[in-house]
């Protein structure tokens, strides 16, 4: 969990007191008090995900609507992204880059339907970084600003309900969302109120992420919360669930410095922006990307197995079998569903390789891990 300077109070989302409430143990993570676990425990947290459903809060993130004909074309310029020909009702994954092709964030972007659009959200709906989302406003607002108005949600949270009986906890709320399928989303009444709700998450099961006016976050959460699938989850089992999900946290697996393609985020490059594409490049970055793309990226994100049972953290020293440094570990843990230390790394191209034994320095002492494709637990996303 990152930290906030003593002089800064930390924010509180709309569901604080309910996290209080509930006994979750609160902590700062991006100027937020967020709870990070409550007292089921982190384990016991992530199973559930696993195996049911759990209801996590994130309207630490951040909310924000771009409004104009020509808001597709215009992010266009900032994402390697084909975002014109998103078709209403389709969500994307995205990304910011810098002019060394570093990534300043990654986002949702959501083309809204036209329900979606009278209630209010926009011709693209983004949904960023909460630690990025004051400078992803001011970069888009300085560089498209004069071509569509930039809009931030304050006033709305953002929940998460994730797990393989999410469809059946919420479809008690509302039947439509059942139709929903992966990476999709409208808007749909729940508690009283139009939510926009896409089909998406970062857990790697199937599962919502709801957008509901602030004012109405409790009444959900304490619907959802109502139903006998649904149980609450912290941050703690967020992150062990995304790792598994072999998914990036921003500031840890990727910033500024790394770039898509090192990241293994070459994927979410559509062909129509590749070298070649009828829309190539016109984004920050385009060159350099367009080199790593031609095989000119210098390391890659990795996932690694640990061989033996010891956890493996942030900030480990991965090593070859000389003693030389290779990389660090960016995230890391003892998978609670793989039942074994897992984590991701950046290493050299000719040590990136399937089953490619490296070492991890932990307190003194040289444990094997071996290369593993990723994800480590298999993505079980409603499609």
């Amino acid at each position: 969990m990152s930290s906030t300077p003593d002089s800064a109070p930390l924010l509180k989302t709309p569901l604080h007191d309910l996290h209080v409430r509930l006994g979750a143990r609160m902590v700062p993570f991006a100027g937020y008090s967020m709870p990070v676990q409550y007292p089921a425990g982190l384990m016991a947290e992530h199973r559930h995900c696993r195996d049911s459903a759990a209801l996590f809060d994130v309207s630490h993130m951040g909310q924000l609507r771009l409004v104009g004909a020509d808001a597709a074309a215009a992010l266009e310029t900032l994402v390697p992204m084909d975002v014109i020909d998103l078709a209403a009702g389709r969500q994307r994954y995205a990304f910011f880059t810098n002019v060394s092709g570093g990534l300043l964030d990654d986002l949702m972007i959501g083309h809204p339907t036209a329900a979606a659009k009278a209630a209010g959200f926009g011709d693209l709906f983004l949904v960023v970084n909460a630690g990025c989302k004051d400078a992803d406003l001011l970069h888009l607002a300085t560089n498209i600003g004069h071509r569509c108005q930039v809009v931030g949600m304050p006033e709305r949270a953002l929940l998460a309900l994730q797990g393989p009986l999410a469809a059946q906890a919420l479809s008690r709320l509302n039947p439509g969302v059942a139709a929903l399928t992966f990476m999709t989303g409208d808007v749909f009444t729940l508690a009283g109120m139009p939510c926009f709700v896409t089909r998406s998450g970062y857990t790697g099961e199937d599962g919502f992420e709801i957008s509901v006016p602030e004012a109405f976050a409790v009444t959900l959460a304490e619907m959802l919360l109502a139903q006998p699938e649904v149980q609450p989850a912290g941050l703690g089992a967020r992150d062990t669930l995304r790792l598994e999900a072999g998914m990036c946290l921003y500031g840890h697996d990727i910033d500024q410095t790394t770039s898509p393609i090192e990241a293994g985020l070459a994927w979410a490059i559509q062909k129509v922006r590749r070298p070649g594409g009828a829309r190539e490049g016109g984004y920050p970055g385009a060159d350099v990307i367009a080199a790593h793309l031609a095989g000119g990226a210098p390391s890659k994100r990795v996932g690694l197995v640990g061989l033996e049972r010891v956890p493996v953290r942030e900030g480990t020293p991965i090593v070859d079998a000389h003693g030389h440094q290779l990389g660090t570990v960016c995230s890391g843990t003892l998978a609670p569903t793989v039942n074994q230390p897992i984590a991701m790394a950046y290493l050299p191209l000719n040590h990136a390789l399937p089953q490619h034994e490296v070492y991890a320095e932990v307190r003194g002492r040289r444990l094997p891990m071996r290369v593993s494709p990723m994800p480590f637990n298999p993505h079980r996303y409603h499609r």
